[in-house]
Order: structure tokens, then C-alpha cells, then sequence
């Protein structure tokens, strides 16, 4: 992938705000920021692209490093102090191991992680280690390879069991598996997942299958509530208990089984909606913001990027437009701005 590594002029300064705190209407606090750094995947999941896959932005469309660097320093200045990379799939651009150094150096950021499908951890998790990147989040919904390559449409697990193995060596702060749970697909494997943690010290966290891009039909029948996670602890006989000790920014609710090395978490947007608590932002690969993962609401902060004052504004504009939840069933559309769900596919916001 061709990178652009463009610098432009700072415009502004920083006004006599610079330290506020960013709040939405509803008095929550956000102090994490999701960066999408690119919408390319050599893989295509199935709740994540359609099949056909989808027109990638061109490089110019992308931001640029520079363009991110100065992105998490406004963020910094009003408290930010832990960062997401995520994509697509960010590994595949070429800089990322000097986008995660830059960003690691700034004052203020003091938690670097990435979400990756860990196909290019073998070759980059050591330098990426080593530039400070803390946290890793790797996308694994099954261990069977004929079933990962259908999720997948393609992709060879072991190449993403391979790079695991070598991110747990380099021990990283942490290493989460996300299992995005398919109803009829793959709920058979969760007492492997389960079983995983026994022996490695990982975090597994179930997610709830959102209808983000998919559609509505399928998604009901491929839907599957986190309950069953418990009723198959219950079915194996594991004890667990809940846990707070884990990093990171998530809405997991975290559990370990009695003596096992790792834990499972339950991220369930739609059972149980976390919303009351978010305090993250979302910045996409093509430079918009977006306060909410789920509504079309989003606003282009990219020629801003390099003048405070400008950016401060639409920031706070995005925040304003915040809803008080996601409500993905749109009982409560009547608050929404635009009252439309995203036209981007999960690929193209990052998660």
C-alpha cells in the first residue's frame, strides 16, 4: 500500500481551553480515541465486508502520518491519553511502526494498542514492541481452519495462530482474542475458547454480532445473545468469577475461570447496551469523526487537523450530536441527527 507522507503547516494555536476535558451533553467524558489508519484488509469477513469486498479509498484519501501524529496531539491536549489503532487492518500500512513511535511520544499518551487480524504480527509484532505499541487486540472467531477460511473468505489461520504465539513470546501488556459469535456458525467452538484460557494468558471476549452493513434478515438469524456463553461454563462445570483488573478501554465485562491463566469477557452492544458509558470517539481512515458507531452521524475534521481552534469546534460539534445511546433497534430514532444507520461497512470505521 502507497502511503502518503505529506506535512502540512500548522495554522493555529492552541486557544486558552487547550486543557478542557471533552464531554458530550450527557456529561460523559472521553479520553479514548479509535484511529482508523487505513480501510484495506487482505481478508473479508463476513460481518466486516461483503463478499465482493469493497472499493478501497485511494492514498489520497487516506490520512497521511503526519495527519495522525497532530491528530492524537489535539486529542492529548484535552486529556486523551490512550489510543486505538485500528483499520482495516492497520499493519498493512507501511509506516505504522513510526506512527505507533510518534504516537507513543507524544506528552500525555501513555497506552498505544491496535486491533489486527494478526496475519502480519510474525513479521512486525517485535518492532512494533519495541516502538511502544502496549495492547494488541487480535481478531480469531474459530480454530478450525476450514471454518476460518470461511469466515474469512480466505485467510489461513494458521499464519494468525502463528502470530499470536509470537506476541504472547514478546509479552506484550496484553493480548485480547476477539470472537465475534455467529449463531449456527460458530457458538459450537465456545467451549474451546473457553478452554484456551486455561492454559494462555489471553483475554477472549465474545461479541455480540451488530447489524452494521449486513443485512437485517441475516442478522437476526445469525444473532446470537452472550447468555450462552454462561450456559456452556455451566454445562462444563466451570466456576468463574468476574474480574476488573484487566487494561485497556473496552466494555468488557470480564470473567476468569477458577485457575485458569486468561479470562473471558462479554461485549454485548445489543443485549445489554453499554452506551451510558462510552467515552470513546472514532476517527476514520478518510478523516471524519464519528461519535457513534452505529448512526450516519459524522463530521470531516481533516482540513482541521492542523488548526486548533477549528478543530476544537467541530469536535465539540460531534460531541453535541452525540446520542445518549446507540439504539440499534431505532425505538429511539427521534433523537437521533440524522436518523439514518452508517452507509460504511465495519472495515471502513474501525469498529
Amino acid at each position: 500500500m502507497e502511503v502518503l507522507q505529506d506535512s502540512v503547516p500548522l495554522t493555529g494555536q492552541a486557544d486558552a481551553n487547550e486543557t478542557a476535558v471533552l464531554k458530550d451533553k450527557f456529561g460523559r467524558v472521553h479520553d479514548y480515541i479509535r484511529i482508523s489508519v487505513t480501510d484495506r484488509c487482505p481478508l473479508r469477513c463476513v460481518y466486516c465486508m461483503p463478499k465482493e469486498g469493497l472499493p478501497f479509498f485511494p492514498s489520497d484519501k487516506v490520512l497521511s502520518q503526519d495527519e495522525i501524529v497532530q491528530l492524537v496531539k489535539n486529542f492529548a491536549r484535552h486529556g486523551i491519553h490512550s489510543i486505538r489503532l485500528t483499520g482495516g487492518e492497520p499493519l498493512v500500512r507501511t509506516d505504522i511502526v513510526d506512527i505507533v513511535r510518534r504516537i507513543k511520544a507524544i506528552d500525555g499518551i501513555d497506552d498505544v494498542a491496535a486491533t489486527t487480524n494478526g496475519l502480519y504480527l510474525p513479521k512486525k509484532a517485535a518492532a512494533l514492541k519495541a516502538a511502544g505499541l502496549d495492547r494488541l487486540n487480535i481478531s480469531l472467531d474459530t480454530f478450525k481452519a476450514d471454518r476460518y477460511k470461511e469466515i474469512t473468505r480466505g485467510g489461513n489461520i494458521k499464519q494468525v495462530m502463528a502470530g499470536i504465539q509470537t506476541a504472547a513470546d514478546l509479552g506484550y501488556k496484553a493480548i485480547k482474542l476477539n470472537v465475534v459469535l455467529i449463531n449456527g456458525e460458530n457458538d459450537s467452538e465456545i467451549i474451546d475458547f473457553l478452554k484456551y484460557t486455561l492454559d494462555h494468558r489471553v483475554n477472549v471476549r465474545f461479541i455480540e454480532y451488530m447489524p452494521i452493513g449486513a443485512d437485517k434478515a441475516v442478522w437476526k438469524k445469525e444473532y446470537l445473545g452472550l447468555e450462552r456463553v454462561f450456559e456452556v461454563c455451566k454445562a462444563a462445570g466451570f466456576k468463574y468469577d468476574p474480574i476488573d483488573s484487566l487494561t485497556g478501554n473496552g466494555p468488557s465485562d470480564n470473567y476468569r475461570i477458577k485457575g485458569a491463566k486468561g479470562s473471558f469477557g462479554l461485549i454485548h452492544p445489543i443485549s445489554c447496551n453499554f452506551c451510558e458509558s462510552c467515552n470513546r470517539l472514532r476517527i476514520t481512515a478518510d478523516g471524519y469523526v464519528k461519535a457513534c458507531l452505529f448512526w450516519n452521524e459524522e463530521i470531516n475534521i481533516r482540513s482541521a487537523i492542523f488548526d486548533d481552534q477549528a478543530f476544537d469546534h467541530l469536535i465539540q460539534k460531534a460531541l453535541d450530536n452525540k446520542p445518549e445511546n446507540h439504539e440499534m433497534a431505532l425505538s429511539q430514532a427521534d433523537q437521533i441527527i440524522h436518523k439514518q444507520p452508517t452507509w460504511r461497512h465495519m472495515s471502513q470505521i474501525g469498529g
